[in-house]
């Protein structure tokens, strides 16, 4: 009886103190990943000899897994939450290290695991929990007099980024690394080491354009199309074109059949060629509402952990959502990110399910909670 006020049972408590706008707003998008899973994935089945709707029944399974994950940790108190994604973020850094060792080659990199038989993307893993991770030991630091949390939090983050840049994986890299500068800038990091990071993180871009070919291949073309294969780069831009405003309908567009990655890297021009640009625009407004609705809801909230975990695991939806976005227009160099709730892809799916999840439980309205300057100020 979740319309009664009056339930006190978890699920009732759930429903009355969950963001109900953040998860219908999720659902939507959810609704319309489906709708372009069922449009793109088929001819991709179709060249690899599968079902038709090979993908499609796979992503619904992905899907409903991440449900039940995305309702199993907003249900999940504070104490609990911060528990379970330590021993998740340990988990993963051990899954990570697998990799190194038994890991298979998908394009070039060694990002992929089987677990029983599974494929597995660890690294996809680790970007809820290692915000979660650093939340803690920022919040420790405000709690504990002389608690080195800066120190332990770049040591965290030195660790991560070592074992997925060995994969290698610059696009997730480039995230981990967002969702930690953002996360130190909240919790006072002096605006001399903001400065340092940045010249960091340039001095680390250039390292990696000369470090790894792929890199700097992928640079070269976006800088350059003339430069190497920038045959899906400028596919999607047609399919943008070709859509137009209004797009040619679902399933009567035919990136789908000109790219292997349509369902997944460039699922956004596939929303381009066949829903226009409009539902393209509905699309970004609902990722926008998503972090902007989730950032509202932190600004109110007096526990440091809660803020900062909030603020990585926003950081962390949004930047994923811009760089899959930014890839398809043809305004960022290809990562291989996909973009959320939308791509196919179960490690991502079930990932993205977890940061969505615990955002959730760090929005719910939870009283006695409020800043004493802003409750005084609603009074």
């Amino acid at each position: 009886m979740m319309g009664d006020r009056t339930d006190t049972s978890m699920i009732g408590n759930w429903w009355w103190t969950i963001d109900r706008y953040l998860l219908a707003v999720v659902g939507i998008i959810t609704a319309i990943g489906m709708v372009l899973i069922m449009a793109s994935s088929p001819a991709m089945a179709e060249r690899l000899n599968l079902n038709p709707f090979y993908y499609v029944h796979k992503q619904a399974a992905f899907l409903s897994i991440g449900a039940f994950l995305i309702f199993i940790f907003s249900v999940m108190p504070i104490t609990a939450l911060r528990r379970v994604a330590l021993i998740g973020f340990l988990g993963s850094i051990f899954l990570l290290i697998l990799v190194h060792f038994y890991g298979y080659d998908v394009k070039g990199a060694k990002r992929w695991i089987r677990i029983f038989g599974t494929p597995m993307q660890p690294s996809e893993f680790v970007k809820p929990f290692f915000a979660v991770a650093i939340a803690w030991v920022l919040a420790r630091k405000s709690m504990v007099e002389n608690f080195p949390g800066f120190k332990i939090a770049t040591a965290i983050y030195a660790l991560v980024v070592v074992l997925i840049v060995f994969q290698p994986d610059f696009g997730m890299t480039v995230a981990i690394s967002l969702v930690w500068a953002a996360q130190m800038f909240l919790a006072g990091l002096p605006m001399l080491w903001i400065g340092v990071i940045i010249v960091l993180g340039v001095i680390g871009f250039v390292g990696g354009y000369l470090a790894f070919p792929h890199v700097a291949d992928r640079v070269n073309m976006f800088l350059n199309s003339s430069s190497g294969d920038n045959y899906q780069s400028k596919k999607a831009l047609e399919a943008f074109m070709d859509g137009g405003f209004l797009g040619r309908g679902p399933g009567e567009g035919v990136l789908k059949n000109t790219i292997p990655d349509s369902h997944t890297d460039f699922i956004f021009a596939v929303a381009g060629e066949e829903l226009g640009l409009i539902v393209c625009l509905a699309i970004i407004v609902l990722f926008c509402f998503i972090v902007v609705r989730g950032f509202s809801r932190i600004f109110r909230e007096s526990n440091l952990f809660v803020v900062y975990a909030a603020a990585g695991l926003l950081v962390e939806f949004g930047m994923q959502a811009i760089i899959n976005m930014g890839v398809a227009l043809s305004l960022l160099p290809n990562t291989g990110m996909t973009l959320p709730f939308i791509s196919y892809g179960g490690s991502s799916t079930l990932a993205i399910s977890i940061s969505m999840g615990m955002i959730l439980a760090f929005t719910r309205r939870r009283y006695g909670t409020i800043m004493p300057a802003r409750k005084k100020m609603d009074e």
